[in-house]
Parts: structure tokens; C-alpha cells; sequence
């Protein structure tokens, strides 16, 4: 078998790594140009370890770019993992590996479908979530499922915390997932479409606070957009203040707001 890995975010390059720590290879590597999504969250670059391990590295515009097919042929690719990628592979990537493409996705699929699944698993309240492979389709975050891994949500969770349980849920998955496409044993389940639910993107201007907000609101938008995210943030007297951590009540320690029902206090933010 072999297999090509596209990525540009640490989630993934864990993953790479994971894979060649239980004694699995890459024959290729792909990623953005290094001048792209630089801001973007845990944008890292493959060089060095492209380097260490002797893995051939390309670096694309786009995922559908031609010259990513001509990748896939050239090195006769069976799988292609497309893992911390947010640009959407078309068909013609998604079916060029003679096996298929492989996805990861930080839900339970079908449910969270989308983007932002870490901020908004903790906006609405989950108490678990989790990672799920699948093999890829014409349809965004619909193939059918490969391997999958539940993850408890803490009643404090915030997005750093969940974030690295996820990174982790991924390696635990890579693992399981590379053995048996190696062995080709893996057996695709179909998603039930009765159970999908869609999640929508977000912008940095979704971590906006208001003071008529309710605290625990307020609380769960800066648990659910701390870093590795923008981050919450109000305009306090023309200032703007991005808060990372936070809690309920008057501390003269942070910097203290009244909102709707009480007092928040933020004790660990930037004024920008």
C-alpha cells in the first residue's frame, strides 16, 4: 500500500507522526505554499521532518489544483489522508488514490457536520464529543465511517483543553486506521443521515460580548474561543479587550465587567 498525507495544522502532523512511531511510512507529503494561511490556527510546515525521514515534500495553492493529481499518479498512491486541511477536495483529488481519500472529523459524525466543531461543541453544552475517519465523497463530512473515538467534555472544558484531548483522539485513531488499511481490513459503515446535524463556520466577530449578555453566556463564549482561537472580546470605553480565561464574580486580581446578571472577570487578556 501506499499512502500520501495533506496537511498544514499541527492535528496533523501528530498524526504523521504517530504513524511512522509504530514503524509506518509515507511515500508523500503535500502542503500549503509557506506565504499561506500563516494566521491560521496551528499552521505548522512539514519541512523539517520531510527532511529527517526522506519523505518527498510538495507545496500547493490548493488542494484542486492539477498538480495534486499529478502527485497522486506519480507516486501511485492508494490512499491519500486529508487530515487539518480546510480547503474542500473536489472529486477529481477525492477519487484519484486508487482506494480513496481519507477525511478526520472533531465530531462524532454525522453529527457536527461543518466547521468550528471544537468552539461549538462547547457553545452548545456537549458533554462528549469525539474524532471520526471516514472515506471521502463528493459530499462534505458524509463518507462513510472508517474508525471513530468518543471524548468526554468537562463541565469547565475550554477550547485549548479540548483541542489537545482531539489531537490526541486523532493519534489514537491513526494508529487503528493505518494498521488496517496496511492490512486491508478496514470496513467502511455507512452514516445515518436520520441523526445529521450541520454546525456553521465562524469569525473572529463571533467572539464579540456584550454587557446585556447573561455571565454564563459569557463564560462559554471564552471557553469555547480561547487559543489556540481569536478569542472572546468586548469593547470596554473604546478599548478593545480580548479575554483567554475567565470567571464568575469580582476579582481585583483581573480586569472585572458587568454584564446582564452579574459580575465576569477576566484574568488572563490582551488589550488590543
Amino acid at each position: 500500500m501506499k499512502f500520501g498525507f495533506v496537511t498544514c495544522v499541527e492535528l496533523g502532523l501528530s498524526c504523521i507522526k504517530k504513524i511512522y512511531e509504530i514503524g509506518g511510512e509515507l511515500d508523500v507529503l503535500i502542503t500549503l505554499h509557506d506565504h499561506k494561511s500563516i494566521k491560521k490556527s496551528g499552521r505548522i510546515y512539514l519541512d523539517d521532518f520531510s527532511k529527517e525521514n526522506q519523505v518527498p515534500l510538495f507545496k500547493i495553492n490548493h488542494i484542486n489544483d492539477i498538480e495534486v493529481v499529478n502527485i497522486i499518479n506519480r507516486f501511485q498512491l492508494d490512499w491519500l489522508f486529508i487530515i487539518g486541511w480546510s480547503q474542500i477536495a473536489g472529486s477529481e483529488i477525492i477519487f484519484a488514490p486508487k482506494r480513496g481519500a481519507i477525511g478526520a472529523h472533531p465530531t462524532l459524525l454525522p453529527q457536527g457536520r461543518g466547521r468550528a466543531a471544537i468552539p461549538w461543541a462547547i457553545l452548545k453544552g456537549l458533554t462528549k464529543t469525539g474524532v471520526t475517519f471516514f472515506k471521502m465523497d463528493e459530499n462534505v463530512d458524509q463518507g462513510p465511517i472508517l474508525a471513530q473515538l468518543e471524548i468526554a467534555i468537562n463541565e469547565n472544558e475550554d477550547a485549548g483543553s479540548l483541542y489537545e484531548k482531539v489531537n490526541k483522539g486523532h493519534e489514537v485513531l491513526i494508529e487503528e486506521i493505518f494498521i488496517s488499511l496496511k492490512n486491508d481490513t478496514v470496513r467502511p459503515i455507512a452514516q445515518d443521515e436520520s441523526k445529521a446535524t450541520y454546525w456553521p463556520g465562524r469569525t473572529p466577530a463571533d467572539g464579540e460580548l456584550f454587557p446585556e449578555m447573561a455571565t454564563d453566556d459569557v463564560d462559554r463564549i471564552v471557553r469555547a474561543t480561547t487559543r489556540p482561537y481569536p478569542g472572546a472580546f468586548i469593547i470596554y470605553e473604546g478599548t478593545k479587550i480580548i479575554i483567554w480565561k475567565g470567571e464568575y464574580g469580582l476579582n481585583q486580581q483581573g480586569f472585572s465587567i458587568k454584564f446582564k446578571d452579574g459580575i465576569y472577570t477576566a484574568t488572563d487578556y490582551t488589550i488590543d
